[in-house]
């Protein structure tokens, strides 16, 4: 459950390119005028902003329900780690303390999409480490005339493990891809992505007894669900192919585990998935939605407003889809954002103040309405 220019990642993109299966993209080049500032002037939704990590691909950071933790996946080759894998922190509370994160899965495969349980000892995330400990191939994007192909593995399965990193329950084992998942916020309902029925839709999971429902019934990439704070809603990313020629390369690109993630709209239903509606229609990427404190309002990420596929920066919106606004300003890519349980904060991942290069890093902001 992650960087040339194209549009998304799912896990997810444009900016120069997305690297991960799931949601995270590293630009190219960055060539961006403030490669070392951490607060842009019109980002007036920020207020006390810190960096956490300095270097690598740090991405999809997420709270734990007591807003002190965060999980997120890291990639860094000069710490000897060739591909992404799940690390929690504690998020310093003054100047005088480091954030400090350890690893926490196996160390082998890759992994996406951590997130913490409801008692804050144990994560979930999504992991290829059983078919192989090493890193799973990327994909030959000249075969695919140099566009950018996303991996969805079919190795990817859902485990849970404890703050120390042991494996204490797999949470999905059959065939094909089982990634991005996200819990409900009385901790009892798992919300992710599977290709168990042909296409990419959307499953839950009752954590206790293990059933399973399916969610969506769209043709296309539907993924990186969340679910509203007061429970009763989800929102997620979605592709909807509609052409005979759109569907049929979106098919077999699938059979081949791959996806073109081209065009991505925010979508909303009931936690049920009654009631399913697109909420934006911009084109090009617009992904990583989750709800706001109130559950009426959603933050995003999105290129939209550039052709040529970055920056991308996130931008706030009514579920009625009205009352836009954009809220960073990075030159290069904004995203991953989520609010804190307790409303007063929004973790996001940038490559905002990082020299001029490609890394991606963790930043922690109180909210200013």
């Amino acid at each position: 459950m992650k960087k040339p220019l194209l549009i998304f990642t799912a896990a997810f993109l444009i900016v120069a390119a997305f690297t991960s299966f799931t949601n995270k993209p590293v630009a190219a080049k960055l060539l961006s005028v403030a490669a070392d500032t951490v607060l842009y002037p019109e980002e007036k939704h920020f207020s006390n902003i810190r960096q956490l990590t300095f270097g690598g691909d740090n991405a999809e950071a997420y709270f734990s329900y007591d807003s002190k933790w965060l999980v997120f996946q890291k990639t860094n080759t000069k710490e000897g780690i060739s591909c992404d894998q799940m690390f929690v922190g504690k998020i310093p509370v003054n100047d005088g303390e480091k954030f400090e994160p350890k690893l926490v899965s196996t160390g082998k495969g890759r992994t996406t999409c951590g997130f913490f349980t409801k008692d804050g000892k144990h994560i979930i995330y999504a992991s290829t480490h059983l078919a192989d400990a090493a890193c799973p191939p990327v994909p030959d994007r000249t075969k695919y005339g140099n566009r950018y192909i996303w991996p969805v593995y079919a190795s990817f399965d859902i485990f849970m493990a404890d703050l120390n990193g042991k494996i204490v329950k797999q949470l999905t084992k059959g065939e094909g891809y089982d990634a991005e998942g996200t819990l409900s916020p009385d901790g009892r309902t798992m919300v992710f992505t599977s290709v168990r029925d042909g296409d990419l839709e959307l499953y839950s999971m009752d954590l206790e007894s293990g059933k399973v429902k399916r969610i969506t019934n769209h043709i296309g990439y539907d993924g990186g669900a969340w679910f509203s704070p007061d429970g009763k809603k989800l929102i997620w990313r979605a592709s909807s192919p509609a052409t005979e020629a759109e569907v049929k390369e979106y098919k077999d690109l699938l059979a081949e585990h791959l996806v073109a993630p081209t065009n991505m709209e925010v979508w909303i239903a009931n936690a049920d998935g009654s009631n399913a509606k697109k909420i934006t229609s911009f084109g090009q990427a617009n992904w990583a939605p989750a709800y706001m404190p109130d559950s009426k309002r959603i933050i995003f990420a999105s290129n939209h407003e550039y052709k040529r596929g970055f920056p991308f920066n996130l931008y706030t919106i009514d579920e009625t889809g009205g009352n836009l606004q954009k809220i960073s300003r990075d030159k290069g890519f904004d995203a991953f954002p989520m609010f804190s349980p307790d409303g007063k904060k929004l973790v996001f991942c940038s490559n905002r103040n990082n020299g001029g290069t490609r890394d991606t890093n963790i930043f922690v902001a109180d909210w200013v309405e």
